[in-house]
């Protein structure tokens, strides 16, 4: 008998066969009911913008079995193309969840490895939500096992997702655990994305790398459930990631320890109240916090100063970050953010709408930004994304605001009547009230939800 250990994706696939609806906890259910509220209405406010028109005509003449719906149109298509079509309408905004301890990820983008496959196979809820959970808690374990973070040395966190993906699609297909471990080689050995996708001008692969990565998933899971094989021993094996990526120290025991056995790590993700990608919501809470206690308006401020990470004073703020063309690069500038947030008080989806982009008040508050590096706030990152913001007003005045923890963390939550406003905000524009109430009502209920195809039916738009 042999005595060797399991490879880890066949720990991942024992896990994934295992897991019960019944052994949840009702607090983590909840949880993975109220990030698939904030997904779907994260979606409704992409399916009217031009890119997403494009992948819509792209999905339909793709074809295929009409065995799985797509958000906003309820046109029915292939199981695989149907996750990446609802998967990039939830990501499109750079609206959904964040979590970011270690490597950064928006775990919400592999909700629809779970449901597309689940109304393809006849799924109820329930199972749906075990895929959920699945996708959440192997995609926050990536993420924290990785020193430095695959974001750190450039590549996406799609690297990550696509050995996550195939097992929550794989669970929705019944596969067992040899299939699932085919499932994961096959996904985990072909796609790996550059972290060019999120650096200098930005284009519609931001959105779409982990989308991309969640389809690979369902289409791994579908290939391993005819057979097809890939490498057992893709993480771990000879010119496996961890050979391959050998600037980056993974810690398998993060992995697994506790697999199935520990509380879930759900509740460790959090929401966005903004728009805009992650590291801009602390600056932007300082500048609003600074600007509303102290009754300014835009036309009082003569300067904007904010000490953040290296990452935010690079990448964020690089050049092309002060005269952004697109809504790509928009919600990646952290100064076109802050100048939206001074103007407006606020960022809102249509912030980054052509016409906003070249506002004039915005785009004069955009030479009076700078943003800086600080090295006492690197070493806090990530488990602290601090932003110290100093405001100059044009009678000489100086406010300073400092922030932790932007609103929607798990130490600064979204309530369930904020999470449901957020959804109302972002549906409005396609959808009554009556047909919102009706997509609420389903979404707390659905783990009774016999009919997938019911509840994304809710989803359709006029």
């Amino acid at each position: 008998m042999s005595n060797a250990r399991p490879s880890l994706t066949r720990s991942m696939a024992e896990y994934t066969v295992n897991l019960r609806y019944e052994d949840l906890p009702a607090a983590d259910v909840k949880e993975a009911k109220r990030f698939l509220l904030d997904s779907v209405g994260c979606a409704l406010a992409a399916v009217r913008n031009p890119d997403m028109g494009a992948m819509y005509r792209f999905i339909r003449r793709q074809g295929g079995t009409p065995e799985a719906t797509l958000i906003g149109t309820g046109e029915k298509t292939n199981a695989a193309n149907a996750s990446l079509m609802n998967s990039l309408l939830i990501r499109a905004l750079d609206y959904n969840d964040i979590f970011w301890e270690q490597d950064p990820s928006h775990p919400s983008d592999i909700i629809f490895g779970a449901l597309s496959p689940a109304e393809a196979c006849g799924r109820d809820g329930r199972e749906a939500l075990v895929g959920i959970m699945i996708a959440y808690e192997l995609e926050l374990r990536w993420c924290l096992a990785c020193f430095p973070g695959v974001r750190e040395v450039g590549w996406h966190h799609a690297t990550l997702t696509q050995f996550v993906s195939p097992f929550v699609a794989g669970r929705m297909y019944g596969l067992g655990v040899d299939q699932l471990v085919a499932a994961a080689g096959i996904s985990g050995s072909s796609h790996f994305t550059l972290g060019g996708v999120v650096a200098g001008h930005l284009t519609n692969m931001k959105n779409t790398a982990d989308p991309l990565a969640t389809q690979a998933g369902v289409l791994a899971a579908q290939m391993a459930a005819e057979g097809y094989e890939g490498p057992v021993e893709v993480i771990e094996g000879k010119e496996g990631f961890q050979h391959v990526i050998h600037n980056v120290q993974l810690k398998p025991e993060i992995l697994l320890e506790g697999l199935g056995v520990q509380p879930p790590m759900i509740r460790r993700c959090g929401y966005k109240a903004f728009p805009t990608e992650a590291l801009t919501h602390q600056p932007m809470s300082a500048v609003l916090g600074a600007m509303q206690e102290h009754g300014l308006k835009a036309e009082d401020l003569a300067s904007i100063h904010i000490q953040t990470t290296t990452r935010g004073a690079d990448i964020l703020s690089d050049p092309s970050k002060y005269d952004p063309q697109t809504k790509e690069t928009a919600d990646h500038s952290l100064p076109y953010c802050l100048a939206a947030v001074a103007a407006d008080g606020g960022v809102y989806p249509n912030s980054f709408e052509r016409e906003k982009l070249f506002d004039p008040r915005i785009r004069a508050l955009l030479p009076k930004i700078k943003v800086v590096a600080n090295a006492e706030i690197d070493a806090m990152f990530p488990g602290t994304k601090r932003a110290i913001a100093t405001l100059t007003t044009n009678d000489g005045r100086t406010f300073t605001k400092t922030v932790d923890n932007a609103k929607g963390s798990p130490l600064n939550p979204l309530s369930d009547d904020e999470l449901v406003a957020k959804f109302r905000a972002n549906a409005g524009a396609v959808l009554d009230k009556a047909a919102q109430d009706r997509v609420i009502e389903a979404t707390w209920d659905f783990e009774n939800c016999r009919d997938l195809g019911a509840y994304l039916r809710l989803l359709k738009v006029d």
